[in-house]
């Protein structure tokens, strides 16, 4: 009888193993968003900054994401969001250089995550050149990236974010856009993990799209639940219109992808609803 006992606690032992390995082979799912915050202008009256920044605060509580590529993120904007969110840390550099100008800032959980590695680069025929702008290109665009580690299993990937050029006559300047990123990828091992979120200022139905889904996965086509409006550009009206933000990803898993569309009387947080995507991201395997 207690030879019996000890084999059954000794599978019981075993099986607590097993189950405590696959958990740590998928920790909690890691939360991404991608967000056009609208830059700060009177211009928009009662959707100004000033106006929308709680709203901003309480979507960004409430959806917890572990990862934030923002876009039109000015140095102010960013700074007043994280003294608002002490969980959250955010880095970039200004579309001209230094802090002036819009940033394709990128917000992160501090207690989730740790950068390895960062940096910048600019769509542009001289990638390196802050500031530099060709193929038409009314203003610079560029793509502010870093290497992540996860902190509870170690797991990492590389995060992009962008911001394309926005008038009808820059599709093909979209594409050269699309085609830089590819290229930079060239330089990241084969197998890594990279999550490439932002505005695209263009449809899934463009070759600029195509071009980047010859190599990504769209979140929003993949992922097994899906809620919320496609659309995601409204304008302050909560109406969208065209999806032209985007999480495309390589190398995991998306569990389930939103789009928020979180307001209070009609007030948005922005003229973008944000898209969050959850993904398995599997620890680290040597």
């Amino acid at each position: 009888m207690t030879s019996r006992l000890h084999r059954l606690l000794a599978a019981w032992v075993v099986c607590l193993g097993c189950l405590l390995a696959a958990a740590a082979l998928h920790a909690q799912p890691l939360r991404v968003m991608t967000f056009n915050i609208r830059l700060p202008t009177d211009q928009d009256g009662a959707n100004r900054w000033d106006a929308r920044r709680n709203l901003v605060v309480e979507m960004l509580r409430a959806e917890a994401p572990d990862i934030v590529g923002t876009q039109e993120l000015f140095k102010r904007q960013g700074d007043e969001l994280v003294a608002r969110l002490p969980d959250y840390v955010w880095f970039g550099e200004g579309r001209q250089g230094g802090d002036q100008d819009e940033h394709m800032g990128v917000f992160y959980r501090k207690d989730r995550l740790k950068v390895r590695d960062s940096g910048n680069f600019w769509l542009s025929d001289t990638p390196t050149v802050p500031g530099s702008r060709t193929w038409g290109n009314l203003y610079p665009r560029m793509v502010t990236w870093a290497r992540f580690e996860r902190i509870a299993d170690g797991a990492t990937f590389t995060f992009y974010n962008t911001h394309l050029p926005y008038r009808d006559i820059d599709e093909d300047a979209r594409i050269r856009c699309a085609e830089l990123i590819l290229s930079r990828l060239k330089q990241l091992p084969e197998n890594e993990v990279v999550i490439l979120a932002g505005d695209f200022n263009t449809t899934p139905e463009s070759r600029a799209y195509s071009t980047l889904t010859g190599t990504f996965k769209d979140a929003w086509t993949a992922a097994p639940k899906r809620s919320g409006p496609e659309g995601t550009f409204h304008g302050f009206t909560g109406k969208p219109n065209r999806r032209i933000d985007w999480i495309l990803f390589r190398g995991l898993k998306p569990l389930s992808v939103e789009t928020v569309t979180m307001n209070r009387e009609q007030r948005y947080p922005s003229d973008h609803f944000p898209i969050v995507v959850e993904f398995d991201l599997p620890r680290n395997v040597p």
